[in-house]
C-alpha cells in the first residue's frame, strides 16, 4: 500500500443497524489521546504513556491503522532491519472489534509489506497463539522471548 493510501475493509458487525466499514490507513500520526485510548482498552501499560507511544510511532518504519470513522481502533507496526528481518511490535484492536478479521487483515498488511524479507518476528502472549498460528506464524520450538523492561503488561 503508497503511503498514505487508504483501503477499506467491510465487517459483519452491525452498529445502528448497519454495516461498519473500517478503514486500513498507513499513517504514523495519531493524538496522543487516540493512542492512550486504544492502548488502555486492552489493558496494555504502555498507554499510560501516551506522549511517548506519540513518538513511537513517528519513529515506527511501517505503522498500518484500522479505523471506524474518525475512531482508531487498532493498528500494527513493525520495525526491521532494511533486508533480512522485520519485528512486529504492536498489534491490538479494541475489544468491540476484535473476531471480525480486523487483526488478520493488519498482519497480512505487515506481511504483504514484507513478503521480500526471510524473516517476520513476533512475540505473542500465550492466549494469542492461535491467533498468529492462524496468521502463518510459527511457534519457536527451542526460543523464548526475554525483556528488560519497566511496563507490566
Amino acid at each position: 500500500m503508497e503511503p498514505g493510501i487508504q483501503q477499506s475493509v467491510t465487517i459483519p458487525r452491525r452498529k445502528a443497524r448497519r454495516m461498519t466499514e473500517i478503514a486500513i490507513k498507513e499513517t504514523h500520526e495519531f493524538s496522543a489521546d487516540q493512542l492512550e485510548d486504544l492502548f488502555l482498552s486492552v489493558d496494555w501499560s504502555s498507554g499510560h504513556y501516551p506522549d511517548r507511544l506519540a513518538v513511537a510511532m513517528r519513529n515506527f518504519e511501517t505503522v498500518y491503522s484500522a479505523w471506524d470513522g474518525s475512531e482508531l481502533v487498532g493498528l500494527i507496526c513493525a520495525m526491521d532491519d532494511g533486508s533480512m528481518t522485520a519485528y512486529v511490535h504492536y498489534l491490538l484492536l479494541k475489544p468491540a472489534y476484535q473476531g471480525q478479521g480486523i487483526g488478520k487483515q493488519l498482519v497480512e498488511q505487515v506481511k504483504a509489506h514484507y513478503a521480500d524479507y526471510l524473516r517476520i518476528v513476533i512475540v505473542a502472549y500465550d492466549q494469542e497463539i492461535g491467533f498468529y498460528e492462524g496468521c502463518g506464524f510459527e511457534q519457536a520450538k527451542d526460543a523464548s522471548p526475554m525483556f528488560i523492561t519497566s511496563l507490566w503488561t
